[in-house]
């Protein structure tokens, strides 16, 4: 493994975006059948038309990143400067075999970005609905080179889920790699600690079980060590490339959290704050949400669009006009 001891290296952020809306696309998507379960509906598509405001929030609250990787099936928003220095678009097929795509797996898109061209050991893990609404330091992500997470053990749910086969199947190489007693001895101070809040409580009631039954997912903006995925991608070679071959979500899929909870088990990061973010499930009340982005509540949220029933046209323009209100001003990055 590389060494990651240098707090001087640098940062990039990598965030994977799809135009749902693209006729194109919608067209390309058709051809391939989908078994129509919640982790391939349309609303996991729709677009929310606030791009944009993403990158209001790097450049006013992370001007300090180095590169921003953008990967796409080869769509480009139609606002971004792509001549901007710290913008890198990447194209699936530089980043995923061709007997492969297209694809429309994200758990198969992010298995790959490590084989991005030249990304940073370091870097920051976005989906599109991951905005940062105030101020960070790279400190907040690596802190002499060693990533800020959070430990809490959480129970898997019984589902016929998608996503939460894929949680399962996490925790199966999991449980091929580590020994829980050795990791709970090793990790020492990193496995309770007082910045986890009462997330320690989630842990500490399933200490009685010998075996790790699942984690608990912050769902914020998430550091990497590239060479993580690297060996994630050794020691499964196989079960990466099976995941990478489907086009849809699929139950036999494994997820980038793998790799995070490699780091975890390793004990490769500091203990964070649990209130360094919060995951917001947009519904047909979102004030919470909309007095978050205002008042810039957090250093980083999610807007979760999992609902099919929620009106909405009418939660758009309420989280919209929010962001509008926190972020008025264009940045460079938009032309």
């Amino acid at each position: 493994m590389k060494d990651i001891k240098n707090s001087n290296n640098l940062i990039d952020f990598v965030l994977m975006w799809v135009d749902g809306s693209d006729p194109e696309w919608q067209k390309e998507k058709s051809k391939y059948k989908t078994d129509g379960t919640k982790a391939n509906t349309v609303n996991r598509y729709r677009d929310w038309d606030n791009f944009q405001y993403w990158f209001r929030g790097i450049e006013k609250y992370a001007p300090w990143v180095n590169r921003i990787h953008i990967v796409t099936c080869g769509q480009v928003p139609k606002f971004l400067n792509t001549n901007h220095p710290k913008i890198h678009m990447v194209n699936h097929r530089d980043i995923i075999d061709e007997k492969y795509l297209p694809t429309f797996n994200s758990s198969a898109i992010e298995m790959n970005i490590f084989k991005i061209e030249g990304l940073t050991e370091h870097f920051v893990f976005f989906n599109d609905d991951f905005f940062l609404t105030n101020y960070l330091k790279p400190e907040d992500f690596f802190i002499n080179g060693v990533p800020v997470d959070e430990f809490a053990e959480n129970p898997l749910n019984p589902s016929t889920d998608v996503f939460e086969n894929n949680m399962y199947n996490n925790m199966v190489v999991v449980s091929k790699y580590y020994d829980k007693p050795s990791v709970k001895k090793r990790l020492k101070g990193k496995y309770y600690n007082l910045k986890y809040g009462f997330n320690n409580i989630r842990t500490l009631l399933l200490s009685p079980y010998k075996h790790f039954v699942g984690f608990h997912n912050p769902h914020v903006a998430q550091p990497f060590l590239k060479s993580y995925f690297e060996k994630i991608y050794d020691l499964e070679t196989d079960l990466v490339n099976s995941t990478t071959s489907h086009k849809f979500r699929d139950k036999g899929d494994v997820t980038q959290y793998l790799v995070r909870y490699f780091q975890l088990l390793d004990g490769n990061f500091i203990p964070r704050s649990r209130k360094f973010g919060k995951l917001f499930s947009i519904s047909n009340d979102n004030s919470a949400l909309v007095d978050a982005i205002i008042n810039h509540k957090y250093k980083s949220i999610c807007t979760n669009d999992d609902e099919d029933t929620i009106d909405f046209e009418k939660a758009k323009k309420e989280i919209n006009d929010a962001f509008e209100k926190a972020f008025p001003e264009k940045s460079s990055f938009e032309k």
